[in-house]
C-alpha cells in the first residue's frame, strides 16, 4: 500500500498564474516518481489566522504570486512550519516571506518588510532586483553540499521566473549568517535559493521549479520536498 502525504498550498489561487497551473503538475511527476499519493489543499492565505490552519498538513507551500491578500497569514504558516520542524517548501513569493518571516522572528527585526507593499519602510529586506526576471529564464548555480544540489544532481540548472523583487543586498551578509544559509546564486552572485539548517526540509527558491512542469519536465526540488514529506 502506497504512503499518501497531504501538504498546504499556501497562497492565493489564480488559474491565470503559469506557476499555480504548474503545482498540480509537478505534484503529479513527484508522486509518480516517489509511488506515495499525494494529495494536495489551495490554502488562501487571509485563512491562515492560526497555526490550526496548518497545522493538519505534511508539509507546508509557499507559492508563487505575491503581494498575498493577507501578508500575516503567509508569515504565520512559514513560522509554523519553521518552528515545528515540518517540511517547507518557499518559490517565489514563497522565498520572499520566508526572508520576512525569519528576519522578523529569529532576526527581531520587527521592521522587516517587502518593498512591493511597504515602500517606506526602514528595513526593505526584500527590495527591487537589479535586473527583473519576469517571464524569464537564467542559469542558477547551487552550491555544493546543500539540499538542493543534492535534489538536482548537479551544480546548474537552468529555471524560469516571473519575478520583480529579491533579497536586498544590503541586509544579505546579516539575514544569512546564521541558520539560513544561501543555497543557490546566479552568474552575478544574487542569491536564488536559501535553506534552514538544523531543519528537516526549509527551502526557498526566488525562481519558480514548478515551471518545468508546463513543459513536462521534473522539478527535481519539488520530489525532494515530497519526499521530506513522508
Amino acid at each position: 500500500m502506497k504512503s499518501r502525504i497531504t501538504i498546504g498550498l499556501v497562497g492565493d489561487f489564480d488559474d491565470s498564474v503559469p506557476a499555480h497551473r504548474g503545482i498540480p503538475l509537478a505534484l503529479k511527476h513527484a508522486e509518480e516518481q516517489a509511488e506515495i499519493d499525494i494529495n494536495y489543499e489551495w490554502v488562501p492565505t487571509e485563512e491562515v489566522l492560526s497555526v490550526s490552519r496548518v497545522n493538519i498538513f505534511d508539509g507546508v507551500w509557499c507559492v508563487p504570486a505575491s503581494p498575498y491578500r493577507s501578508m500575516e497569514g503567509a508569515l504565520l504558516a512559514i513560522r509554523y512550519a519553521r518552528e515545528s520542524m515540518t517540511p517547507f517548501l518557499g518559490t517565489c513569493g514563497g522565498f520572499q516571506h520566508a526572508i520576512i518571516e525569519y528576519a522578523r522572528n529569529v532576526l527581531g527585526w520587527q521592521d522587516a518588510d517587502h518593498a512591493e507593499t511597504a515602500a517606506k519602510s526602514s528595513r526593505l529586506v526584500i527590495a527591487p532586483l537589479a535586473c527583473e526576471l519576469v517571464e524569464a529564464e537564467d542559469v542558477v548555480r547551487l552550491f555544493p553540499g546543500t539540499r538542493i544540489a543534492h535534489a538536482y544532481g548537479t551544480l546548474q540548472t537552468s529555471e524560469g521566473y516571473r519575478c520583480r523583487y529579491g533579497l536586498n543586498p544590503e541586509f544579505q551578509s546579516t539575514v544569512l549568517s546564521s541558520a539560513l544559509k544561501a543555497s543557490a546564486d546566479d552568474r552575478n552572485g544574487e542569491i536564488r535559493a536559501v535553506e534552514l539548517d538544523g531543519h528537516p526540509f526549509f527551502v526557498a527558491t526566488l525562481f519558480q521549479p514548478e515551471r518545468a512542469a508546463l513543459q513536462n519536465r521534473p522539478a527535481p526540488i519539488v520530489e525532494a520536498f515530497t519526499r521530506a514529506c513522508l
